[in-house]
């Protein structure tokens, strides 16, 4: 995990706002069953992540990346990205790419939180608020929502900036999130980082 400057300071610019941005998986190779599924999703749902992304930092407003290791038990984070920068879809890579003033997680799991230090770091920086965008809206993201939820974090998704496989069961998974575990969907552009400093950055 980079920390960028959190480490010593132990609160960075924007945390005061309570909310940060997290981006799930979307460093990828796409070399994994059901991505050619996946694509055409990821392909709509990306000019709404980069938005997403260039609000956030001009807030000052935390952007952590949560990514998958992809059993390479090697890899940082610095490799995960330049391998799916190598690979056959880096055009679906280089506009979320992390900058100099993101945090990086690596997960091994489908939740943002199994086995990983998310939480501590969301201590650190004093944030009970996640907008989560990325994928998959049916597996990674909801069951980040629930781990999110049963740990009193608030969560917003953003119901264009979150990418999936099958559609029907994305929808299925947004209804889970608003009637389970109290999330909120809206479209991006309802959320407003600029506001942050209410605690919930919409």
């Amino acid at each position: 995990m980079s920390t960028s400057g959190a480490q010593g300071s132990g609160r960075r610019r924007g945390a005061e706002s309570g909310t940060a941005l997290v981006v799930i998986d979307m460093i990828n190779t796409y070399d994994h069953q059901d991505a050619e599924l996946l694509l055409p999703s990821v392909r709509e749902t990306l000019p709404v992540m980069v938005d997403l992304l260039t609000r956030a930092r001009e807030h000052g407003v935390p952007v952590i990346y949560v990514n998958d290791n992809f059993g390479e038990w090697r890899s940082h984070h610095g490799e995960i990205l330049r391998t799916a920068l190598d690979g056959p879809h880096a055009e679906l890579v280089e506009p979320v790419r992390p900058d100099d003033s993101s945090l990086f997680v690596v997960k091994a799991r489908h939740s943002i939180f199994y086995e990983t230090p998310l939480a501590y770091l969301l201590g650190q920086l004093g944030v009970d608020h996640l907008v989560l965008c990325g994928q998959v809206t049916e597996q990674c993201v909801l069951y980040s929502a629930l781990d999110a939820h049963i740990r009193h974090i608030t969560v917003t998704v953003p119901t264009d900036a979150v990418a999936h496989i099958h559609e029907s069961m994305a929808d299925a998974a947004l209804e889970m999130m608003r009637c389970n575990m109290s999330a909120r969907t809206v479209e991006a552009k309802e959320i407003d980082f600029a506001a942050a400093g209410s605690g919930r950055g919409t």
